[in-house]
């Protein structure tokens, strides 16, 4: 695994001439980024590109962060997984005056750009990924659904088998 780029970014030589422009590359730390469906496999580095152009009272800073995640299918439940690009489009403010919490503050002459490419990350990963397009979901061929006796239980997929052991009606207390 390669050495990860620091994401703390000083602004002394960039602020000197609103404008300016600086240009952010290399991997990032990506660990324990995730959603319920899909998530950045641990070890996993993304690649992050952004420019940063200095303002008169901040920054500006344009990118993306393309990654790897693993996930389950929505419809056969069987692992799968893809790449995917985020892309980033932040302003950071010497005194964020805005109501609405869009703007980020510059702590001192530093940029933090960690939460940012998380967030970013995170609104990229799937929400209810697909092995394939046309995937037809839980092996048919496996597991047919049989219409000729409609009281006949079909078989059970063995991957759902944890569920059978689920007890919702708990043990009951006798009254007095």
């Amino acid at each position: 695994m390669r050495g990860t780029t620091d994401l703390r970014i000083r602004l002394t030589d960039l602020r000197r001439h609103p404008g300016e422009r600086a240009t952010v590359a290399g991997p990032v730390d990506l660990d324990g980024v995730s959603v319920t469906s899909a998530e950045v496999a641990a070890g996993t580095q993304g690649e992050l590109h952004a420019v940063l152009e200095s303002l008169s009272d901040g920054v500006t800073v344009s990118g993306t962060v393309e990654f790897s995640w693993t996930g389950d299918c929505r419809r056969c439940l069987d692992g799968t997984s893809g790449t995917a690009v985020a892309d980033i489009h932040e302003v950071f403010k010497d005194r964020p005056d805005d109501p609405n919490g869009d703007l980020r503050p510059v702590d001192g002459d530093v940029v933090d750009l960690e939460p940012v490419v998380r967030e970013a990350v995170i609104l990229s990963l799937p929400l209810a990924p697909l092995c394939r397009d046309d995937c037809p979901g839980p092996a048919p061929d496996d597991f047919p659904v049989s219409t000729v006796d409609p009281d006949a239980e079909p078989p059970a997929d063995p991957r759902w088998a944890a569920l059978a052991e689920l007890d919702f009606d708990g043990p009951t207390e006798s009254s007095p």
